[in-house]
């Protein structure tokens, strides 16, 4: 490797383990830090490090993904360096790694490629954009560009990779140390899994899941008090895991606030009803908005709400959902006559339009006191976000 290209490597990787670093500072801050004031790159409502950093998507197997970065940003360097280091006398079995090149460029386009997934997510599912994570992404392309070898194209460099790890591993030794370094790394990602020791939003969103089943379930067409001063308005869509979420945390508000009243509305991200989607996303959710409203008009309306973003419901047809429906012991026909119905989907287009003449283009999305918070909040930040706009602790 040349000394020019070495230079830039290592620029390159220093600036994404400072980002990364820094990454870790707002997401400790955002997940563990009651106290924290805002971090600089929380500017609004769509560029929101503390608010991407909430979500379960800031995390990958239980490690959040600021941690993944740092570890990447180490390999980097690492192979950067490595045939340096490798010259050491005690570090002489570094030398199997043959092409340092190629390995870089071959792990910047895997990061570029995973980087480009979470960008989608950021930006069309929890609608909201980190810009540090943003800036590290290009870090990764970077990266790729400048490491790769003048005598392969980018396909080759990860035939080069996989040809040099098969070769090293046919050697004993190291096949022993790649296979212990797999179990250590499986046992600590088991670990975190399960015990999300360092993801307390997933914590969050697991017990939110169970909650729909017992303690926080709600029945009928009235979510809270009826006559409440604190009215709040909610978008959602069936196919949102997040709406899920900010559904069950107000089943939970409502049962641990008074004066205080949810009022439902559709805004499914399908364009089968919907003609502000450019294309189709979330299909079928217009069909599921359909039957919650027919199911409004029995008495039922939360019920089947609760079901049709049940996962484990595994919704996918009408008949899933008549399915499902049966166990609320409606009146099936009336039902299904409902969902069909000119008035239903007059319903229905009224809430799409309404959204869009608010600006909400996205789900889960809640209105309190004529603000607009498109996104998911913690349970905390909503309790206390409620609180202040007049419901009361009950008593």
């Amino acid at each position: 490797m040349n000394k020019s290209k070495r230079i830039t490597l290592t620029i390159l990787a220093l600036i994404g383990l400072a980002l990364s670093i820094e990454l870790c500072v707002v997401y400790i801050n955002a997940n563990f830090n009651p106290y924290a004031l805002s971090s600089f790159c929380s500017v609004n409502e769509l560029i929101d490090c503390d608010g991407a950093a909430k979500t379960v998507h800031s995390q990958c197997f239980g490690v959040p993904l600021c941690f993944w970065g740092i570890f990447l940003y180490f390999l980097f360097l690492f192979f950067t360096y490595v045939d340096k280091i490798s010259n050491l006398k005690f570090l002489g079995f570094l030398k199997v790694f043959k092409r340092p090149e190629s390995y870089l460029t071959a792990l910047g386009l895997i990061a570029f490629i995973l980087s480009m997934v979470l960008a989608g997510i950021s930006l069309f599912e929890i609608n909201k954009i980190c810009i540090l994570c943003f800036c590290t992404y290009f870090i990764n392309l970077v990266v790729a560009l400048v490491a790769k070898p003048d005598d392969e194209n980018f396909f080759d460099v990860f035939k080069t990779s996989i040809a040099d790890f098969i070769e090293a591993i046919k050697v004993k030794r190291y096949a022993i140390s790649f296979f212990a370094l797999v179990l250590l790394a499986a046992g600590f990602l088991t670990y975190t899994s399960v015990t999300n020791v360092f993801t307390p939003q997933v914590k969050q969103y697991k017990q939110l899941n169970k909650a729909t089943k017992d303690a926080y379930n709600v029945s009928g067409n009235v979510l809270g008090d009826p006559n409440a001063e604190l009215v709040v308005d909610i978008y959602t869509d069936y196919h949102c895991q997040f709406c899920f979420v900010m559904n069950t945390m107000f089943y939970r508000a409502v049962s641990e606030l008074e004066n205080l009243k949810i009022v439902h509305h559709h805004l499914p991200l399908d364009n089968s009803c919907n003609k502000y989607m450019p294309g189709p996303m979330h299909d079928g959710s217009c069909l599921m908005a359909k039957y919650a409203i027919a199911a409004g008009r029995q008495g039922k309306f939360w019920d089947l709400n609760t079901i049709l973003f049940d996962k484990e419901a595994d919704i996918k047809t009408e008949e899933d959902i008549l399915t499902a429906a049966r166990k609320l012991n409606l009146d099936m026909d009336k039902l299904q006559q409902d969902a069909h119905s000119k008035d239903v989907e007059s319903e229905l287009l009224k809430d799409i339009d309404r959204a869009n003449e608010l600006g909400i283009d996205g789900t889960p999305a809640m209105r309190i006191n004529m603000e607009t918070q498109v996104g998911i909040v913690n349970y905390d930040e909503l309790k206390a976000k409620l609180l202040k706009a007049g419901a009361k602790e009950r008593k």
